[in-house]
């Protein structure tokens, strides 16, 4: 299966309470809650190429499954962590290096859309991207 194509996002599920979770201030909630975050998928078997753009930033990812890599988060949070496809899905276990705790997170293809899901200390959270 390829998650490659442009991504926007059209909706999403108990964000606001997620990033509560996460640490992030009310102001930078709000903010995110309309980024306009659209990304931009190049999957070349185990390797991946993904630029992420919204109203606040643009973001080059480069990573290949299996192998862990260093990540800045929109609210500037350091994580460093991996990806791995299981079956249809990818499964990103990312830990945080200001306190050691640990960000779940998957992105799967469902009815034609790209849904990501977020785990943090026990909250969950959901973004829904439609294809491009």
């Amino acid at each position: 299966m390829s998650f490659s194509g442009t991504w926007k996002v059209d909706r999403s599920e108990n964000y606001d309470k997620f990033m509560e979770q996460m640490g992030i201030n009310v102001m930078k909630r709000k903010l995110a809650e309309h980024d306009n975050l659209k990304v931009t998928i190049e999957q070349t078997g185990d390797k991946f190429h993904i630029k992420e753009s919204s109203t606040f930033r643009t973001k080059d990812i480069d990573f290949t499954l299996g192998v862990a890599f260093d990540y800045s988060l929109a609210d500037g949070t350091e994580v460093s962590g991996t990806w791995e496809m299981e079956g249809d899905m990818l499964k990103g276990k990312f830990t945080r290096k200001d306190n050691s705790k640990v960000l779940t997170t998957t992105r799967a293809l469902v009815g034609g859309e790209l849904v990501q899901s977020y785990n943090y200390e026990g909250v969950d959270a959901k973004r829904i991207f439609k294809k491009q």
